[in-house]
């Protein structure tokens, strides 16, 4: 078993047809079924069914897939650290946010480290933690934001690094419908329209659960929203929104009203796979993210550092 074999493997499951895979990978087809006959042979299973032109994954192939991409990303992890080592000014960081921080943490870090790292290529996955979980633990990303208030991290696989707690707040307009306070209980908030965030946002889930826990049904005149959408409607003042703390430290033109009775908060940590070694790039990064995360905090009251 050797890396281009695996390479075939990855692409022909990701593209579902030997032809097309072959053509991404520039071989000829018949150069590609034999590296995977060879690699079926030497592993002793078949991994894929081919039915009429429909290719699929069998069990043993469902099963080698996320072992392939683990061991293909660490290979490219280990070219980009040999060369940091070799003295050359590149790098890469695959980094991993809900939408949430993605407006607020992740841009201002971003902002910082590409000024001070200009060589070193940023790529970027906008997701739910619970996808992002995956994505770390599948071998594409280095680094991950997670919500744990709302996911449990397994700490045998991933190294958890605690980061940040902040409190939810409600995101309006400057002349909106809580434009007269600075506060507002859970129970009178459920009267006023709001904006509610898609279902894939932690975000949603987390205060939907609030509302639940008080038996309440909040006024959503508008559902489903992703997280620009969301904040352009607040100032459009079609509603109001639920938001982290965070999200309010970037942006212009709303005001943030403190939640309070319950007062609720979302903790967030940083999590990379015990398994890789961090490159240079990527722990760079990470001592970034925490330097960041700490002036946050040290810069608005609703945000507190863990770390």
């Amino acid at each position: 078993m050797n890396l281009e074999q695996l390479r075939g493997f990855t692409t022909i499951a990701r593209m579902g047809h030997f032809t097309r895979a072959a053509e991404e990978l520039h071989l000829a087809q018949p150069s590609l079924s034999r590296q995977i006959a060879t690699l079926e042979h030497d592993l002793g299973s078949v991994l894929f069914q081919r039915a009429r032109g429909n290719i699929t994954l069998t069990p043993a192939g469902r099963a080698l897939l996320p072992l392939a991409t683990r061991m293909l990303a660490d290979e490219e992890s280990i070219r980009v650290e040999m060369a940091e080592l070799a003295g050359l000014r590149r790098g890469r960081v695959r980094l991993g946010a809900p939408p949430t921080l993605c407006v607020s943490l992740v841009a201002e870090v971003l902002s910082s480290f590409h000024a001070k790292y200009p060589g070193i290529e940023l790529q970027i996955s906008e997701a739910g933690s619970r996808v992002l979980l995956e994505q770390l633990s599948g071998g594409q990303l280095d680094l991950a934001l997670i919500v744990t208030s709302e996911h449990a991290v397994n700490e045998t696989t991933l190294q958890h690094v605690p980061l940040l707690a902040e409190r939810l707040v409600v995101a309006d307009a400057p002349d909106g419908a809580l434009s007269k306070q600075d506060t507002v209980d859970l129970r009178a908030l459920a009267k006023v329209p709001q904006i509610a965030f898609s279902r894939s946002y932690d975000l949603r889930a987390a205060t939907m659960s609030a509302y639940d826990g008080l038996g309440l049904d909040p006024n959503i005149v508008i559902d489903g929203g992703e997280m620009d959408a969301v904040l352009r409607f607040v100032q459009a003042g079609l509603g109001v929104a639920v938001v982290p703390a965070t999200v309010l430290t970037q942006s212009t033109g709303l005001r943030s009203v403190q939640l309070v009775d319950p007062q609720l908060q979302r903790t967030i940590g940083l999590e990379h796979r015990r398994d890789v070694t961090l490159t240079t790039a990527v722990a760079a990064m990470q001592e970034m993210i925490r330097s960041t995360a700490q002036q946050l905090a040290g810069r608005f009251e609703p945000i507190s550092t863990l770390s």
